[in-house]
């Protein structure tokens, strides 16, 4: 198979799809891998990385697209890409559809098929091509609600951690799964006291079993989400609906009952967000205002440490990439149950529920077409 592997051209995203060490495993499988010039610079990775790895370096998208039966990106095709994508083309990368009703709408029309990182997920419920990049997503969220409260910012100037003497300030954490639970690690590590919500008393158990002292995990509910978020510096929306559109978990009203300098981080905003006053925004501008509270709401988070997260990235994605080119994707999604959900455009239909739902738009289930 001839895999193209695109550099990316989404607002401040840095990431690359494929390491050169991950083209070297393509080749050992007998693919050939072309990698778009200057694809790696943002995560220093050079051209010639790639050359000695065995990839051919190509000049533009629009030659990759032409030639390559398996495009990867890491962030969705954007529109400038949508008429370059070819009928029964395989594209595989992140696409969070239920948010994104034009994407949708254009790789409906391409008869692509069109396989989303965020939704392959294993028998026990986890997503292992999500899992890195909410690591990383968790623990930056810390990092910019710790930056954005600073007064310079915008913030009401208080230091997460305190001082002996000082009361530490208090972080809120919406959601104790894999981006919760690394966001109350770092809140914690810091010294901040943090609340962390989840509706799952096992996981519950579990996060109180694991988290250190200064982390209380509660069970969620509205009428807990409404009085904690009074008292909170910072609140992490950490909820995540596989494949589905993020439920909206802090209305405008809570919003006007907190702490004029707080800081609301939303890193569901690729599902569409979990705050009520939630648009995305760039790293290049990161954040607005409403109300007095600092809204944090970058949809690439990751983009912004992309030599961390593109290894991170790449070391989940390779042995699924492989799998698809070796064995062409039918194959794949029948011997691979977590292939097939990563289904979600396929020839012209929709192959995955909750994007069908998002949209009130025909459901096609994938077994009918394998």
């Amino acid at each position: 198979m001839i895999v193209g592997i695109l550099k990316e051209i989404k607002s401040e995203e840095n990431r690359v799809s494929m390491t050169p060490a991950g083209v070297e495993v393509m080749k050992q499988n007998g693919h050939t891998v072309l990698v778009e010039k200057e694809a790696g610079a943002g995560s220093g990775l050079a051209d010639q990385l790639y050359v000695e790895a065995g990839a051919q370096i190509i000049e533009t998208p629009q030659e990759i697209y032409a030639q390559a039966d398996m495009v990867m990106h890491v962030k969705e095709p954007q529109p400038s890409e949508y008429d370059l994508i070819r009928e029964d083309q395989i594209v595989f990368t992140y696409l969070h559809l239920a948010a994104d009703i034009e994407q949708t709408k254009a790789l409906i029309k391409s008869k692509a098929v069109n396989i989303a990182y965020e939704t392959i997920q294993k028998d026990d419920g986890t997503l292992p091509l999500l899992t890195p990049m909410s690591e990383v997503a968790g623990r930056m969220a810390i990092q910019q609600g710790a930056k954005y409260l600073e007064m310079a910012q915008g913030g009401h100037g208080v230091l997460l951690g305190g001082v002996p003497g000082v009361d530490p300030g208090t972080v809120l954490v919406i959601g104790g799964g894999v981006v919760g639970t690394h966001a109350a690690k770092m809140a914690c590590g810091l010294g901040a006291k943090v609340y962390l919500l989840d509706m799952n008393l096992e996981r519950l158990r579990y996060l109180s079993d694991v988290m250190p002292s200064n982390c209380i995990p509660l069970m969620a509910s509205p009428a807990t989400v409404r009085k904690l978020v009074k008292q909170a510096d910072v609140v992490v929306g950490a909820v995540l609906v596989t494949g589905k559109k993020a439920p909206k978990l802090i209305t405008r009203e809570m919003l006007s009952t907190m702490k004029k300098g707080s800081v609301i981080v939303d890193v569901a905003i690729d599902q569409g967000g979990c705050f009520e006053t939630s648009k995305a925004t760039t790293h290049g501008d990161p954040i607005y205002t409403i109300d007095g509270v600092v809204h944090y709401c970058v949809a690439n988070m990751p983009g912004a440490v992309a030599k961390t997260s593109t290894f991170a990235l790449t070391n989940a994605t390779l042995p699924y990439a492989v799998e698809i080119a070796n064995k062409g994707w039918k194959k794949a999604m029948i011997e691979n149950k977590e292939i097939k959900l990563g289904a979600n455009v396929i020839k012209g239909e929709i192959t995955y529920k909750g994007v069908s739902e998002a949209f009130d738009m025909p459901y096609t289930p994938i077994d009918q077409m394998l």
